[in-house]
């Protein structure tokens, strides 16, 4: 059993700052890519930001220089920096990973439960 677990979201005016954690805990052999997601009511999911194993990091333009992402391959967390916050970037934010379990052959996609950021005054 795999388990991704989300904390950091909530309430933050225009221009602030929050930092969204992901941790990954079960049965896991490797992890290649972590991420983040956010979806908004009416809209599909959509990538924010995403880093593989190796440090490779991928932006969504809209967050280029406002967003920062990082990891910890030792302890299997993800960290979303997010500064300069505009009240677009409300949506429910979900942490992603491709994860490949003791005994498998390949790894697969598991996601969060999500966490709440609204940006708003």
């Amino acid at each position: 059993q795999v388990q991704l677990v989300e904390s950091g979201g909530g309430l933050v005016q225009p221009g602030g700052s929050l930092r969204l954690s992901c941790a990954a805990s079960g049965s896991i052999f490797s992890i290649n890519g972590m991420g983040w997601y956010r979806q908004t009511p009416g809209k599909e999911r959509e990538l924010v930001a995403q880093i593989t194993s190796g440090g490779s990091i991928k932006y969504a333009d809209s967050v280029k220089g406002r967003f920062t992402i990082s990891r910890d391959n030792a302890k299997n967390m993800v960290d979303l920096r997010m500064n300069v916050l505009k009240p677009e970037d409300t949506g429910v934010y979900y942490c992603n990973a491709l994860i490949m379990r003791w005994g498998d052959n390949y790894g697969r996609p598991y996601w969060g439960d999500g966490t709440l950021v609204t940006v708003s005054s």
